[in-house]
């Protein structure tokens, strides 16, 4: 098959995945309910009690771009959870008996959660634009910020793709996902600065790939380090996070999309 007919039916089944949310909204509800209530929950609850002297408001700009961070990454679950229920019901099967690229299963389904990605994004924007959140670098500066959690979401969905193809059912992916990616999204710069994690968990999230994703979000967004008398960061990672945001998602598709399609190859056989 040409790269025309890869790109062909990658489109075609991206589009019914979209379909598959227009059907059933409950998945869209879903996925922005959860970063709306974080926003919510994390800017009032924490905010005054971590920024006393603004009510919160400082740590709100500071909070929204790791509120973005943990949601793309933890929607990555539902390529994992998606595809494991195609296998279960056959889905699969029948993908491979048409006469279709092999690739464009796991392509158009990864490239749909991208979509449902932006559409998350914007709904998480409007709710930091309404609890005070504001972009204050320019507009290029800040659609890079964007499009670097798109990247970085892109990458992790086919390590969820892999691991969808693996377990026997979308509950697995779900449990075991979370296992991984809540301390994953948490020992990071996601909630509060390094500076209040103990020496160990420090280390680790400073060399956390979600630190480094969060970090430059809000670099380019412009939203500071509440704590005036905070420090630029000398760790590498922390001190290029574009640089290292992008050799982390390179460094996961090259692994994780060939291991994905031989697991699907295997999958599809069962």
């Amino acid at each position: 098959m040409s790269a025309l007919d890869v790109v062909v039916d990658s489109a075609v089944v991206a589009k019914r995945n979209l379909i598959k949310i227009k059907r059933v909204p409950d998945l869209l509800v879903a996925t922005t309910l959860s970063p709306i209530m974080f926003v919510l929950l994390f800017a009032y609850v924490f905010g005054g009690a971590i920024d006393p002297t603004g009510g919160g408001a400082a740590y709100r700009e500071f909070l929204i771009a790791g509120i973005f961070a943990q949601t793309v990454v933890f929607g990555a679950v539902i390529t994992g959870a998606g595809l494991a229920e195609d296998v279960r019901k056959g889905i699969i099967d029948r993908f491979r008996s048409l006469p279709m690229a092999p690739s464009a299963v796991l392509t158009g389904r990864t490239l749909s959660d991208v979509v449902n990605n932006v559409l998350v994004l914007i709904v998480m924007s409007l709710t930091g634009l309404l609890v005070g959140w504001r972009i204050n670098t320019s507009f290029l500066e800040a659609l890079w910020g964007y499009l670097l959690l798109l990247i970085f979401a892109y990458a992790i969905s086919w390590v969820l793709a892999f691991i969808g193809l693996l377990v026997p059912s979308p509950e697995v992916v779900n449990n075991a996902s979370f296992i991984v990616i809540f301390p994953l999204t948490f020992v990071a710069n996601t909630f509060v600065p390094l500076d209040t994690l103990p020496g160990p968990l420090r280390v680790f999230a400073e060399w956390n790939p979600v630190s480094s994703v969060t970090e430059a979000a809000r670099n380019l967004f412009g939203n500071p380090d509440p704590d005036p008398n905070a420090v630029e960061p000398t760790v590498w990672s922390l001190a290029h996070p574009e640089l290292y945001t992008l050799i982390w998602a390179a460094a996961v598709l090259v692994v994780f999309v060939p291991l994905a399609n031989m697991q699907y190859r295997r999958a599809a056989s069962r």
